[in-house]
């Protein structure tokens, strides 16, 4: 029986894997809002997901709980993609915590704005330092 995943389909799989990493990592290395980033993130992990349940289909299996001849589909990297799914959904949840609390300390959530606003700080503490020396 020829299998409908190792065609066109196989090949539509790890274009699509191909896409949404690039796409992801594009986001995360161009963009300077921190929200966009976290998006650019979790497109990126979707990217990873699809590749490594594409990656695991077997043709003709059967799930390894049913009797019989097999071949069988092995459920590992399913249950790895799973447990990857509720990390990535907890790291998240945890990176727009973190935007929010940015967002209420800087006023903004670019990127670039808030080194600025860092340098200025920091330089400002520099000559307070510095004055506080000299007297």
């Amino acid at each position: 029986m020829t299998d409908p995943l190792f065609g066109v389909g196989a090949w539509f799989a790890h274009a699509v894997f191909a896409v949404l990493v690039g796409v992801g990592l594009f986001v995360l290395v161009d963009d300077d809002n921190l929200v966009k980033k976290v998006v650019g993130l979790n497109i990126f992990q979707t990217g990873v997901f699809l590749f490594f349940v594409t990656s695991a289909y077997r043709a003709d299996g059967k799930a390894p709980l049913v009797t019989g001849p097999g071949p069988y589909v092995n459920p590992l990297p399913h249950v790895l993609i799973l447990t990857a799914i509720v990390v990535g959904v907890a790291v998240t949840a945890v990176a727009l915590a973190l935007v929010v609390r940015i967002y209420g300390e800087y006023g903004t959530l670019r990127e670039d704005v808030i080194r600025e606003v860092r340098a200025a700080e920091r330089a400002s503490a520099a000559a307070e330092t510095a004055e506080e020396g000299s007297r």
